[in-house]
């Protein structure tokens, strides 16, 4: 089944405070993306059923491998996209929230294309 939006933005979520800490619990994603208790405590559950993340009992959340993938992929589109925006004279505020709402759409293809350009044009 193909993941929503939401899905990749708890996951991309889980992926940053994992790298903030070693011990990620649904209300520090609540509080990391402003969202009730019930919304986290829902999703966590179909994530853990479609086994994007698991969750011992100490409530530790953690990324499955197919969740970190997933996680790693929307993490780089949203930096990618983040500085491309910046460097064109967005400011950071909106690079950051438009990098958020193009990061799930954009194709593999575009994507691809975007950091070839960043690449070939750095090297000047």
């Amino acid at each position: 089944m193909a993941l929503q939006e939401s899905g990749e933005m708890y996951l991309e979520t889980i992926y940053v405070l994992s790298l903030e800490s070693d011990e990620v619990r649904a209300i520090d994603i609540g509080e990391h993306m402003n969202f009730s208790k019930p919304s986290v405590s829902r999703a966590m559950g179909l994530l853990i059923k479609d086994g994007y993340i698991t969750r011992d009992k100490d409530g530790l959340i953690k990324l499955t491998k197919s969740g970190e993938k997933i996680a790693k992929r929307i993490y780089e589109r949203h930096t990618v996209l983040s500085d491309l925006l910046m460097s064109i004279g967005v400011d950071k505020k909106t690079a950051t929230e438009d990098a958020c709402r193009v990061e799930h759409y954009i194709s593999e293809k575009t994507f691809n294309a975007i950091k070839a350009h960043i690449k070939k044009n750095s090297k000047r």
